[in-house]
């Protein structure tokens, strides 16, 4: 009971968190938005918003790295910070740009997703990663 009043941590319980956190955004990430956007790439290439001004395909294209590789490399902790980057920018678009005006209930989950990935950045992987088994 003391513990769970505790202000204190352990490494053990930081990394176990980071691991959590990467594994669950990452995977929900990859499965529920951008395996979609894959597969669905022909269809949407002509009308994915363009926010950045570099085309439809381009933007989808770009999102589509982010949202399926860069989660994978999270999920895997391969690469950590470097797909984390991906991931913060296309959030950052999405919250501050495309929902730029929306209310807050419209962003709520794209919000949560970048706030994610900025831990994980500002973080790294922790020890179950795959850059620490590389020394990285």
């Amino acid at each position: 009971m003391r513990k769970l009043f505790s202000t204190g941590f352990t490494n053990g319980s930081v990394n176990f968190s980071l691991f959590v956190l990467r594994v669950v955004f990452g995977g929900l990430l990859v499965t529920q938005h951008g395996w979609d956007k894959l597969m669905k790439f022909s269809s949407l290439r002509y009308s994915f918003p363009d926010p950045l001004h570099i085309g439809s395909t381009a933007s989808l294209s770009l999102t589509v790295f982010a949202e399926v590789l860069c989660s994978i490399f999270l999920v895997l902790g391969l690469l950590t910070r470097l797909a984390a980057i991906p991931l913060v920018i296309t959030f950052g678009v999405v919250v501050f740009m495309i929902k730029g005006n929306a209310p807050v209930s419209e962003k709520e989950l794209p919000i949560m997703y970048l706030a994610a990935f900025i831990v994980v950045l500002a973080a790294g992987p922790g020890k179950a990663s795959v850059d620490r088994l590389m020394g990285k």
